[in-house]
């Protein structure tokens, strides 16, 4: 084999490692972006509403999605070159934050209904409540 061939083996062979090391640090991003299980289990607030938004801002994915697509995007290119010698554990990473992204989107878009139905259900309560008042304050007051 000629010295170039073991040349370009070596820089295939370095290619390959930063590879997977871009990979394996996007998903670290992804795992440090994805909210704590007490971000979106303990919430301060004095209402509902207030709860709904503080796990709306906790169930933020943005950068888990940025990360994720990142990691994705390399280990993809690793794939297709056949850069790995085994990258099992990289792909079942990725399946692993991906259900939990899309566990948190749904999630999210859940509370977003929540939070923006739970005001208007308010508004139809105080008027509801509101017009039994003033029907009982008519009748009480024709008696």
């Amino acid at each position: 084999m000629s010295q170039s061939g073991l040349d370009d083996e070596e820089l295939f062979g370095e290619a390959a490692t930063e590879i997977r090391a871009d990979v394996e640090d996007h998903l670290a991003g992804a795992r440090e972006a994805l909210p704590s299980a007490s971000a979106v289990w303990d919430v301060e607030a004095d209402n509902t509403l207030g709860v709904l938004n503080g796990l709306r801002t906790a169930l933020a994915v943005e950068e888990v999605e940025a990360h994720l697509r990142d990691a994705k995007k390399w280990y993809t290119i690793g794939e297709r070159a056949d850069a790995f010698e085994d990258a099992d554990d990289l792909a079942d990473e990725i399946e692993r934050i991906e259900d939990v992204l899309d566990d948190l989107e749904e999630v999210s878009d859940a509370v977003a209904d929540l939070a923006s139905a739970i005001p208007e259900l308010r508004g139809e309560l105080e008027e509801l409540h509101a017009a039994a008042d003033e029907s009982a304050d008519g009748t009480a007051d024709g008696e």
